[in-house]
C-alpha cells in the first residue's frame, strides 16, 4: 500500500498500522492445526466453529501484538524515522496518534478475548489460561522480553506448539480430543519457519540493537552465525515434517512424495538466505523480509495439502 499522503487516523493509516503482510504468520499455524484434524477424522469428523475462532482470535491478536509494538517503542523513543530500517510504523510516522492507539489497543484486545472465550465451549475452561497467557505475552514481547532475548523462544510456542496443537484439539470432536506426536512434531516445525522472519528482522537491526543494549539472539550469537541459524530452522523444519510422516507410518514411496512436495519450500528457502548474505545490511533486507514471509506462506500451504493426503 502507498505510504504517502496518509491522513492522520484514517482507514489507510489504521491498516498501515495493522500490517497486513504479517497475518501470514498467524494463519499458517491454524491452517496447519485443521489440517492435521481433517486429516485424522475427515472434513465431517471435525467441528467447523471452534476451528473459526482459532483463525480469527489469531488474526486478531497478531493485529494487536503490532499496535502494541508499534505504540511502545514509539512512546519509549525506540523508533527513529531517519535511523530505523524496517518499515515505517504508524505512531512514529504520525499516521496514528498515540490517544487513537491506546483506545484501540483495549478494543483490539477485547474483541480476541471476546472471540476466543467461546473456546471453552469445546476445550474447556483451560482455554480461558490460554488466552490470558496469549493476551499477556503480547504485551510482554515488546515492553520486556524482546529486549532479552527471549523473541525466538516465544514464537516456537505461540506460533508452533500452542496454536497447531490447540487448535487441533479444539476441533475435534469430545469423545476424541487428543494431541498425538505428530502434531507436536509439525507445530515444532511450524515454529521454527516462522522463527526465520523474526531471524531476519533482528538480523537487520543487528547493528542498531547492539549499539543500545538490546540482547536479542541475534546479538548474543553475531551476523556470521545468525546467517547460519536462518538456513538452519528453514532446514530442519522440512526434515522435521517428512520425520512426522515416519511417525505417522507412511510408505516409503508417499515418504518420497512428501519430501519431493517440500521442495519448493527448500528451493525458496535457500535463495532467499543467498540474498540475506548478498545484502549484508541496510534497508535493502526489507526484500528478503518479504521473501521469508512468501516462503512461510508456501510451506504452510504444502504442509496443509500433504498433511491432508499423507499423515
Amino acid at each position: 500500500m502507498d505510504e504517502t499522503n496518509v491522513r492522520v487516523n484514517s482507514l489507510k493509516a489504521w491498516i498501515l498500522a495493522a500490517r497486513p503482510k504479517t497475518l501470514t504468520g498467524a494463519a499458517v499455524p491454524v491452517m496447519i492445526g485443521i489440517a492435521c484434524a481433517v486429516a485424522m477424522y475427515g472434513w465431517c469428523g471435525i467441528r467447523v466453529v471452534p476451528a473459526v475462532l482459532c483463525m480469527l482470535f489469531a488474526l486478531i491478536m497478531q493485529v494487536d501484538a503490532n499496535f502494541v509494538n508499534d505504540y511502545f517503542d514509539c512512546v519509549r523513543g525506540k523508533d527513529d524515522r531517519e535511523t530505523r530500517l524496517g518499515p515505517k510504523r504508524a505512531c512514529t510516522e504520525g499516521w496514528v496518534t498515540l490517544p487513537a492507539m491506546r483506545r484501540c489497543l483495549v478494543v483490539t484486545t477485547a474483541l480476541a478475548c471476546l472471540v476466543g472465550l467461546p473456546l471453552v465451549c469445546f476445550g474447556g475452561w483451560e482455554m480461558v489460561l490460554v488466552g490470558a497467557a496469549c493476551v499477556l505475552f503480547c504485551f510482554l514481547y515488546t515492553t520486556l522480553l524482546a529486549q532479552h532475548g527471549m523473541g525466538d523462544v516465544l514464537v516456537l510456542l505461540f506460533f508452533g506448539l500452542v496454536p497447531v496443537c490447540l487448535t487441533y484439539y479444539v476441533t475435534l470432536p469430545p469423545a476424541s480430543q487428543t494431541i498425538t506426536a505428530q502434531v507436536v512434531w509439525a507445530s515444532l516445525a511450524c515454529g521454527l519457519v516462522i522463527d526465520t522472519l523474526l531471524v531476519v528482522n533482528n538480523y537487520r537491526d543487528y547493528d542498531q540493537d547492539r549499539a543500545v543494549g538490546k540482547k536479542t539472539l541475534i546479538v548474543r550469537m553475531g551476523r556470521e552465525r545468525a546467517e547460519q541459524l536462518y538456513g538452519w530452522l528453514g532446514n530442519i523444519a522440512t526434515y522435521m515434517m517428512w520425520g512426522c510422516l515416519v511417525l505417522g507410518d507412511s510408505s516409503f514411496v508417499l515418504m518420497l512424495v512428501c519430501f519431493a512436495c517440500f521442495v519448493p519450500y527448500a528451493l525458496l528457502h535457500g535463495a532467499t538466505r543467498v540474498q540475506m548474505r548478498r545484502i549484508g545490511r541496510g534497508r535493502e533486507l526489507n526484500k528478503v523480509l518479504g521473501m521469508t514471509a512468501r516462503n512461510m506462506f508456501v510451506f504452510g500451504v504444502t504442509t496443509a495439502i500433504v498433511t491432508l493426503f499423507i499423515l
